[in-house]
């Protein structure tokens, strides 16, 4: 069973082994050059100041974490060798009680990200060409079916 909690600054190095991994083994269309570019980032800014919630197994072990921004899911990230357990729908379940008119955007070439959140009820309402730092990344937004345009 999945339990969610409020990250604190000590889960932090526990986020950002399971963005990597996850980044990893969903994003091999980054080139080397934006991979250590976006690590970066997210290592020494994002991270470290994003309000993080976190989702634990049974035993303790967190498997994935999720940040936001009002109404927008920035990150949601589960450790892939968790993928398939539930925990990535908790975190969403989570950012929807948070926000029930929740937006996200998500890497068009992340094979596994469009099917997941279409299959929790989002649906696509724009897609872009770059990522929002102009990297050839395209992006497609959506948005919580039903939720006010």
């Amino acid at each position: 069973m999945a339990h969610i909690r409020p990250g604190t600054d000590a889960d932090v190095p526990r986020a950002l082994a399971i963005w990597r991994a996850a980044v990893d083994a969903t994003h091999g269309f980054l080139s080397p050059e934006h991979r250590a570019e976006i690590d970066a980032i997210v290592a020494e800014q994002f991270l470290p100041q994003a309000p993080l919630w976190l989702v634990e197994d049974d035993a303790g072990t967190v498997q994935g974490f999720l940040a936001m921004d009002g109404a927008m899911i920035d990150a949601l990230f589960v450790d892939p060798a968790a993928h398939g357990r539930g925990f990535g729908t908790a975190l969403v379940g989570h950012a929807l009680a948070l926000s029930p008119d929740a937006l996200v955007d998500a890497n068009e070439q992340a094979d596994n990200a469009l099917p997941f959140y279409l299959a929790r009820g989002f649906e696509v309402i724009g897609r872009s060409e770059t990522d929002p730092h102009g990297r050839p990344y395209p992006i497609i937004h959506l948005r919580r079916a039903g939720a006010p345009a």
